[in-house]
């Protein structure tokens, strides 16, 4: 079966949490609904495909997704849009503009956070910083120290929305630079280990600071099939709590719908990733009753 064709057979599946609760037995007048669009390795695709690309024909482009995003927001105020890194580098937009018109447009489509992946340090981690003044939104990354660079206090580890009373906590983590990235782009940034960095976040957003959800903003890949014992986003999943939900990016993987997977509890655990090049827009929607117990039904929806 084509690619396309598997995408849109399948854009309409849903991943469901919480075994043997149906959505419909579970929503009441006091149930909250919030919803999770997010993005991946879009590498400033700016443009559609043309009608004639061998695999993504007249498929993504930002004005496309704006108008989706735009769309979703109008059935439901309550909305967190995030994007799990590599958001520079694949099209002359960047060799032209440096990364000023992904921010822009990020910005124009209200983006509410981001994490940093490999390729964000292609112009350099000073580049990075040149450019953010033009982006109207945050970045996380807690696994990446950046104590003695120009990002130093601006990248935080995490960050806490509220939305129609549900408290969100959202932590990044970046991929190994080493041997991705030359020194001399990075510098002086300190890669440390995700899965003890995750345990640590968990913990504080779960157990502190009291979020009802909690999101791994992740750019560390989603599977590695040729390397089994390398950290990814299943792994990840399996080694900690306390996270509701893990976002993936930087394999490029297309998911039709989220990875429903046991925590290091036993407890359900969401992992999603939408591909490249903005092709797709992963949307999650978490349903909490009135004692906070929740459940999310996912899908990837063809841009």
């Amino acid at each position: 079966m084509k690619r396309r064709e598997f995408i849109e057979k399948t854009a309409a599946a849903t991943a469901l949490m919480s075994v043997g609760l149906s959505l419909s037995s579970f929503q009441t007048a006091s149930t909250k609904h919030l919803t999770i669009l997010h993005t991946n390795d879009v590498h400033s695709y700016i443009d559609p495909f043309p009608p004639n690309h061998p695999k993504n024909p007249n498929m993504g482009g930002v004005a496309r997704r704006a108008a989706l995003i735009n769309s979703i927001r109008q059935e439901n105020s309550n909305v967190l849009l995030l994007d799990a890194g590599d958001i520079f580098q694949g099209t002359p937009y960047f060799n032209y503009y440096g990364g000023e018109l992904e921010f822009k447009l990020m910005s124009m489509m209200h983006y509410d956070l981001a994490t940093l992946g490999n390729h964000d340090f292609d112009n350099s981690i000073d580049g990075f910083y040149a450019q953010m003044p033009h982006a109207k939104f945050d970045f996380v990354s807690a696994n990446y120290d950046f104590k003695n660079t120009v990002l130093h206090g601006l990248i935080k580890p995490y960050k806490i929305f509220i939305k129609d009373g549900i408290k969100v906590g959202v932590f990044g983590l970046g991929v190994q630079l080493d041997g991705l990235v030359d020194k001399k782009n990075y510098k002086e940034t300190v890669y440390h280990d995700p899965v003890a960095v995750s345990q640590d976040m968990a913990r504080i957003l779960k157990q502190d600071k009291k979020c009802d959800l909690v999101i791994c903003l992740s750019h560390i890949g989603y599977k590695y099939k040729d390397e089994p014992d390398k950290i990814c986003d299943v792994k990840l999943a399996g080694l900690t709590k306390d996270i509701d939900l893990i976002i993936g990016g930087h394999t490029h993987t297309f998911l039709d719908k989220p990875t429903v997977l046991k925590n290091a509890v036993g407890q359900d655990v969401l992992v999603n990733q939408v591909g490249c090049y903005g092709v797709n827009l992963g949307r999650i929607d978490f349903y909490f009753d009135t004692d906070q117990s929740k459940i999310a039904q996912g899908k990837s929806i063809v841009v």
